[in-house]
């Protein structure tokens, strides 16, 4: 009986002993005979006989849309891959030690499948994870988190409103059919609910699904491809706020300039500052939009309508102060003629009142004073002095009036010149042309909007 405990105290002891003995990863790294000297897990394809194929399993997760550059057609997202395989030369069981069924090593000591992305242009701007993951089956877990910059063909015909969808093609570089099988490890549905849940931040640029399509090839000489296809859709009301309504605004102003008169330049001058302010917002249009695209974009189409508008405003305003300056040049030509005669008139009372007091100096010189004495000729002369001097006292009197009606009829012709204007036919023509265009100009304002609305609400 004594011999039977010790046996089972020795049994108990023994099975202690072992577990302790092998229960660290250093443990099934020396089992399976992995280091960074032995280089058959390393150097080739993990199969025992080259004609097994090598399944690889693959999972993508969209964290986060960094950046949508529509000039350069470039998508920046930021993802997780998962690459999943299996390695024939590992194995054991995790009841030798201490139930370890994974362990976690440098990524270097093993082969690891060479898959690249179609689409990528740079690269991969976060580091790739220095680890990888093994189990007791032989199945080899690589995760990563990228950066990537890929090409993206951007269809911006319905810009601002536009939806798109931006690829991104998994396949390897070098392996074939017959070596590698690429496998999608989720579905659409799935793959689009891991990347909402993940989704850390979206910037301009709203998630809407993801699309997992696999591409299995047939012929075993070529290869297998995965196509990850990720659909976006653009905030539109920033573009809205700063860049479709200020174009409206300035449209409602060409409107209200209807109102303003068309005898001066200030509706030209104003009309023309508001079309300047439209080709500024087409600059900066034209520094958003790829010069690429295959259909003119809604919005460009947008911006060249308001401006051919406005420009056809700024030419029917042209006509109509042509057609008014050509009805008032014969009012002025009236006025000054009217003007002239006046003067002309002024003129010839001065001269006739010079020639009459010239002439009766001449008829008061002439009279015979030969039976006068000295006396009486010095008092008549003086008394034709004095009568010469009241007369000239008149005439100068009579000059200062006619001077003085002049200067009222020329400041009241200055004055009063657009008050006493008086429309004739061109002025007339111009309003009834003023009119109809204000019309016409209102429907094809109506319609042109109202198309663009249902273009974009289509698209």
């Amino acid at each position: 009986m004594m011999l039977f405990g010790s046996l089972l105290l020795l049994v108990f002891l023994t099975d202690g002993v072992r577990p302790e003995q092998n229960c660290s990863y250093q443990d099934v790294l020396n089992y399976l005979n992995m280091s960074r000297n032995n280089e058959r897990f390393s150097m080739s394809r993990p199969v025992k006989n080259y004609r097994h194929t090598t399944p690889v399993h693959l999972e993508v997760v969209l964290y986060a849309i960094l950046d949508v550059v529509e000039k350069e057609q470039k998508f920046i997202p930021y993802v997780w891959t998962v690459m999943r395989w299996n390695n024939e030369y590992i194995s054991w069981d995790p009841n030798q030690f201490c139930g370890i069924d994974n362990v976690s090593l440098p990524a270097e000591l093993l082969w690891k499948p060479d898959l690249a992305i179609v689409e990528m242009t740079e690269k991969d701007k976060a580091p790739p994870s220095p680890y990888l993951t093994i189990n007791a089956k032989g199945d080899v877990e690589v995760q990563n988190v990228q950066v990537l910059v890929s090409t993206c063909r951007m269809q911006i015909y319905t810009f601002p409103f536009d939806i798109q969808s931006c690829n991104l093609t998994f396949k390897s570089v070098i392996h074939a059919a017959k070596d590698i099988r690429l496998r999608a490890s989720d579905n659409s549905s799935e793959a689009t609910e891991e990347s909402r849940e993940a989704m850390q931040t979206q910037y301009e640029w709203l998630f809407i699904n993801m699309t997992v399509t696999p591409r299995n090839s047939t012929d075993l000489l070529s290869q297998d491809i995965i196509v990850y296809t990720i659909k976006m859709k653009r905030r539109s009301a920033l573009y809205i706020v700063n860049f479709i309504l200020p174009i409206l605004f300035f449209l409602c102003l060409d409107l209200a300039s209807f109102l303003m008169s068309d005898t001066g330049g200030e509706k030209l001058s104003f009309k023309i500052t508001v079309l300047l302010a439209v080709t500024v917002l087409q600059l900066i249009l034209n520094d958003i939009l790829p010069s690429s695209s295959n259909r003119i974009p809604l919005i460009a189409v947008y911006c060249i309508g308001m401006f051919a508008l406005m420009m056809l405003s700024l030419l029917e305003t042209i006509v109509l102060m042509y057609l008014i300056e050509k009805d008032s040049a014969p009012q002025d030509n009236k006025k000054n003629r009217s003007l002239r005669d006046k003067c002309n008139q002024g003129k010839d009372n001065y001269n006739n009142c010079h020639e009459e007091m010239h002439s009766w100096t001449q008829c008061s010189s002439i009279f015979d004073v030969s039976g006068e004495t000295p006396s009486e000729l010095l008092s008549m002369t003086n008394e034709r002095q004095s009568r010469k001097m009241v007369e000239d006292e008149r005439v100068l009197e009579k000059v200062s009036d006619e001077l003085r009606e002049m200067e009222k009829t020329l400041s009241l012709i200055l004055s009063s010149r657009r008050d006493e204007f008086k429309p004739g036919y061109w002025s007339t023509v111009a309003k009834r042309v003023n009119k109809v265009f204000f019309i016409f100009y209102v429907i094809v304002i109506t319609v042109f909007l109202v198309y663009l609305f249902l273009m974009w609400k289509s698209e």
